[in-house]
């Protein structure tokens, strides 16, 4: 198991490989689809964004409110796919990690590449367990999207798996393929 903590530096992505466990401490940012509309939007006004994308993670999440006496509520990771058409802008101007379920187009996975970038997956369903690795969140940026306002989240040991890595290493091809060679 691999200990990442924030800024998520290209020196630590490019040591991670696809299937290595991690766990995550630190800042995470969130955003889902409207969020990242907004993010691309600004990015080609050249309004400023709300938060310095240079080595850091976007969380695919909008989680539920908090209960009374928690710092946020369900924290379980959305589909990925829907933040394609945005991420290749987002990894250009320096974003390292992505976190979220699901496959990633090649578009997306070539930016990866070219970015030293790593996406990470968080297993869908857990999303309570998830919030207890959640320390602090703060709602930073377009409150008026609700629950999918961008947060800064502080995490402690959050687990997740490198799904992609740098050298666009897929566990979603892997894992099948390893799998295939096992039962031979």
């Amino acid at each position: 198991m691999t200990e990442i903590t924030t800024p998520f530096t290209r020196e630590q992505a490019d040591r991670l490989r696809a299937g290595d466990s991690v766990l995550f401490t630190g800042t995470l940012y969130t955003a889902r689809d409207a969020a990242h509309a907004r993010l691309c939007q600004a990015l080609e006004t050249g309004a400023p964004l709300p938060f310095d994308l240079r080595d850091a993670v976007i969380y695919y999440v909008g989680p539920t409110p908090a209960r009374p006496g928690h710092v946020i509520g369900s924290a379980g990771p959305t589909t990925s796919y829907r933040m394609d058409t945005y991420s290749p802008a987002l990894l250009e101007q320096g974003l390292r990690g992505m976190v979220g379920k699901g496959l990633r187009g090649p578009d997306v996975v070539e930016a990866m590449r070219r970015h030293h970038a790593v996406y990470f997956g968080a297993v869908g369903g857990t999303g309570a367990l998830i919030g207890r690795s959640i320390k602090t969140a703060e709602i930073i940026a377009y409150e008026d999207l609700g629950t999918e306002a961008v947060r800064r989240l502080t995490v402690e040991r959050l687990p997740l798996t490198v799904v992609i890595d740098t050298l666009g290493n897929n566990l979603y091809e892997l894992g099948p393929r390893r799998y295939l060679e096992n039962l031979e």
